[in-house]
């Protein structure tokens, strides 16, 4: 709330000044959070049963129990509800190393995202089939990208500003190309193997080392 609350609205030359926005209390935060994951979850549980161009927001709304002025409340349209869930799922694994405190050696989540990926394979199926992973590993290698230039900081590696951003965009780019690869020979590779083959293409090219 506004620091002024109480003490009536201020006054300007012209006329009763605008009230400053009022925060969001974390109940409202908390609800917000809970109707988004429904609809993604929704979503996502119709892109298993039916092609993603055949679902409807309707549908969405009827499995999530929303109400349509609540759905676009938030979003524009499925396709935004979807990117949406996108970028929220990327900026959980790009951050989760940090966020846990693991060596910054480690410069991303490879195990558990490819484990994450092997266990949901359909939901790539109907992601692909729908035309959509070149819009998922465009937002995907964004979110990597700025976490591996926070990494290579913390691991100590010494670059100037844009030789930096370039490696940590690079970086961003092999992880997406190693999972396309490792997509395409049918997961064969264990995640752990990945990882480990991962970091070090990845150590190998950082200079210095």
């Amino acid at each position: 709330m506004s620091g002024n609350a109480g003490k009536g609205t201020a006054e300007t030359a012209d006329g009763p000044a605008a009230k400053p926005p009022r925060k969001r209390s974390a109940r409202t935060d908390r609800r917000v959070s809970r109707t988004r994951d429904v609809l993604g979850d929704a979503l996502v549980e119709l892109m298993h049963e039916k092609p993603f161009d055949d679902i409807k927001v309707q549908e969405v709304l009827d499995r999530a129990g929303v109400v349509r002025s609540t759905f676009y409340a938030h979003y524009r349209d499925k396709d935004d509800l979807f990117l949406s869930d996108v970028e929220d799922f990327f900026k959980m694994f790009s951050t989760v190393l940090t966020r846990h405190g693991a060596s910054p050696r480690r410069l991303a989540p490879v195990t558990e995202l490819f484990t994450h990926l092997a266990e949901a394979r359909e939901l790539y199926a109907a992601v692909k089939a729908a035309g959509k992973v070149n819009d998922v590993q465009a937002l995907g290698r964004g979110f990597f990208a700025r976490s591996f230039e926070e990494r290579l900081r913390g691991a100590g590696v010494v670059m100037e500003p844009v030789e930096l951003a370039a490696r940590a965009h690079a970086l961003a780019g092999s992880l997406f190309a190693l999972m396309d690869w490792w997509l395409d020979k049918g997961l064969k590779a264990d995640p752990k193997e990945m990882d480990a083959l991962f970091h070090r293409m990845a150590w190998s090219g950082v200079a210095g080392e």
